[in-house]
């Protein structure tokens, strides 16, 4: 097997070089229905998830809350947003910001690659900023061309955030505290929604130039949604192996991202991951990205470190880590270069 070398935010990794992927059969399926029960309940699923954290990084999550009618929703104004011309697209375009539209090839999240061959739509909290003094919000494209996506997005948000904002005690639990712990980090939480499309790719395919590079996600955990059957995400295995993650109706996929390897010193994994289209038609993905509040220390928790077992990272402000590493995806370029490039 011929390998590279990734270079993430949590260091350099191995990875398979080959565009080939075989089928993955050991995502754990866990249920959220005991998530209302008992403190014993909520105990018992924080000890699959935190299995699953520990072994895999990425788990399917079912019995989630969130309405397939919202769902279905925001992938249909999802299609009719990304079927606009470019040009229009680029309008709901800030790039300082990394809110809106963001053209084919505008974003190269493996830095030994070249663009990766996507589109997207960020959006985020209006009262959440990176830095002080910046006055960036969300960027909707015009409800004349669009009545129903502000609204549909909107909704969506919610829900899907509703579903976050119960999770995080189920970490907390899994990392063996109190399931509070996370509740002063999340009072203005740097959490982030997209949603993706992928056009098919043909043919051989370039190892430089997928749907998404190989990378690893930087805030604390994602939940995607994959619509239809569409097969395109691939995680790296323990093995350095590329394994197809299939969509599995009703649930989200869950992955561990870097924050939460780097308070867990490690023991969770926030695993290598990547997309690649090559079903013939076009895939579409929303993914949400949970991060802490920009001010928020991220350090090793102690209760994670032992004599054999030293603190592998360095405090970092949350916000700071994601600045640095949103800043390492997006490619700089001029509008009028990025028009040509998604054309």
């Amino acid at each position: 097997m011929s390998t590279s070398t990734l270079t993430t935010g949590l260091g350099q990794r191995l990875v398979s070089a080959s565009t080939d992927a075989a089928a993955f059969t050991a995502l754990p399926i866990i249920s959220l229905a005991r998530l209302n029960g008992s403190l014993d309940d909520r105990k018992a699923l924080a000890a699959e998830i935190q299995d699953a954290a520990v072994n895999t990084g990425f788990m399917y999550i079912a019995d989630h809350g969130v309405a397939q009618e919202v769902i279905d929703a925001a992938f249909d104004q999802a299609k009719q947003f990304f079927a606009q011309p470019t040009d229009k697209k680029m309008l709901v375009r800030d790039a300082e910001s990394f809110r809106g539209f963001a053209p084919l090839k505008g974003e190269n999240v493996d830095p030994a690659a070249r663009g990766d061959i996507h589109e997207a739509w960020d959006m985020g909290d209006d009262a959440q900023v990176m830095k002080e003094g910046s006055n960036h919000g969300n960027v909707w494209p015009p409800a004349d061309d669009l009545p129903d996506f502000k609204p549909t997005l909107q909704k969506t948000w919610d829900e899907i955030m509703a579903l976050g904002k119960r999770l995080f005690p189920l970490f907390a639990l899994a990392l063996g505290l109190d399931e509070h712990y996370f509740d002063d980090k999340l009072r203005r939480p740097g959490h982030t929604m997209r949603v993706l499309y992928y056009p098919p790719q043909f043919g051989e395919i370039d190892a430089r130039e997928l749907g998404i590079g190989a990378h690893t996600d930087y805030e604390c955990f994602t939940l995607l949604l994959q619509h239809g059957d569409t097969q395109a995400l691939q995680v790296l295995n323990s093995a350095g192996e590329w394994v197809i993650a299939p969509p599995v109706p009703g649930t989200f996929v869950l992955n561990i991202a870097d924050m939460l390897q780097r308070m867990s010193n490690g023991l969770f994994r926030s695993t290598v991951h990547r997309a690649i289209n090559r079903s013939g038609v076009s895939r579409y993905s929303l993914p949400f990205f949970f991060g802490l509040d920009y001010d928020a220390e991220v350090a090793v928790i102690p209760s994670c470190v032992t004599p054999d077992r030293p603190a592998l990272y360095e405090p970092v402000k949350a916000g700071d880590y994601v600045e640095q590493r949103l800043a390492e995806t997006y490619i700089k370029s001029d509008p009028a270069q990025e028009v040509e490039a998604a054309a």
